[in-house]
């Protein structure tokens, strides 16, 4: 099969398409035709900085796969050949990912893929859904009237924070470079958009909460906006970052007004080998699969590129200014 391998850590340069044995899916694994196969800034990230296993060098990146089931293990029971599925898994240096033509993964971290969607949008989904509802839903504990302030609502895992949040029944404010994207998240639902580079987010976040400050804040961005985040927030609130926090965070406001801090590393299962977080991964890709099929959901895609040019589609990523999810397709869909 063809793959895309990394071959050193580097520049998007070390991406090389190649051809490599087809895998073997074990006794509970499904083999995947893939079709499509989302991008995410983690793959930058392990690009340019190793995986997270060094030693199994060359790795194939991409957590994020969809495609249609070509062979299946001797115990697997949920799926059959031609099943059409969608998942999150693989691509951080142990397990292969999904920069290839075919792959491997355990039944029970599959879903079915949203019948009304492209292999492409389908691709694009499942490593922003599962961060965005665990964040919400789990770290932030969201429900239904709260405010929440979303950051970088426009990109990859804030545009479907948007919908998730009001599906929850939540308000939402979200942080935005453009009027397009500030069009783009009002159409997702969102009630109020602050422009970041005019604007003191704090305030205008103050303004619109009558000076009491969200009840949950979602930060996508990292960096200074963690702590410059935490005077946004209502005494008691809660703040949920996707990013580590930087050694010299300022934590007196938020210990003021007693914070509570959530961490969200949907790769944790993943990385610890926690079968049952992974399942519930699949779990949520099941309910996502339904509100996208009931026009509750949308992924938006931006840019698709073939999978020999998985190198130019990391440098547009790494421009910084994408609006939603960039997809490598592994042929005409």
């Amino acid at each position: 099969m063809k793959a895309v391998l990394m071959t050193a850590a580097g520049k998007p340069e070390v991406l090389q398409l190649q051809e490599i044995p087809k895998p073997t899916p074990g006794n509970r694994e499904l083999l995947v035709r893939l079709v499509a196969a989302g991008i995410n800034p983690l793959d930058t990230k392990i690009r340019s900085r190793s995986t997270f296993y060094p030693e199994q060098m060359p790795a194939i990146l991409g957590c994020d796969g969809a495609g249609i089931v070509e062979a299946v293990g001797a115990d697997v029971q949920q799926f059959r050949l031609g099943d059409e599925v969608y998942f999150c898994y693989g691509g951080l240096g142990a397990h292969q990912g999904n920069y290839a033509e075919y792959t491997t993964v355990d039944e029970r971290f599959v879903a079915r893929k949203p019948a009304s969607v492209s292999f492409a949008e389908a691709a694009a989904a499942p490593l922003v859904l599962i961060t965005a509802w665990e964040a919400l839903y789990e770290r932030g504990r969201l429900e239904p009237g709260e405010k929440v302030l979303i950051h970088a609502g426009a990109g990859g895992v804030g545009h479907v924070a948007i919908q998730l949040a009001k599906l929850k029944g939540a308000n939402v404010a979200t942080t935005i470079g453009s009027e397009d994207k500030a069009n783009f998240a009002k159409q997702l639902g969102a009630e109020e958009t602050i422009f970041y580079k005019q604007t003191d987010f704090v305030q205008a976040v103050l303004n619109w909460t009558k000076g009491e400050g969200v009840d949950l804040a979602f930060d996508t961005v990292g960096g200074e906006i963690f702590h410059q985040t935490f005077p946004a927030v209502r005494v008691y609130g809660d703040i949920v970052t996707i990013l580590e926090p930087k050694a010299n965070t300022v934590w007196k406001t938020a210990r003021e007004r007693n914070l509570r801090i959530g961490l969200e590393l949907m790769l944790t299962p993943m990385l610890l080998g926690l079968t049952e977080g992974l399942e519930h991964h699949g779990e949520i890709l099941k309910q996502c699969a339904t509100w996208i099929d009931e026009g509750k959901l949308k992924i938006h895609v931006s840019h698709k590129f073939p999978l020999a040019e998985a190198a130019k589609a990391h440098q547009l990523l790494e421009t910084g200014s994408i609006t939603g999810k960039i997809v490598l397709l592994m042929s005409d869909e």
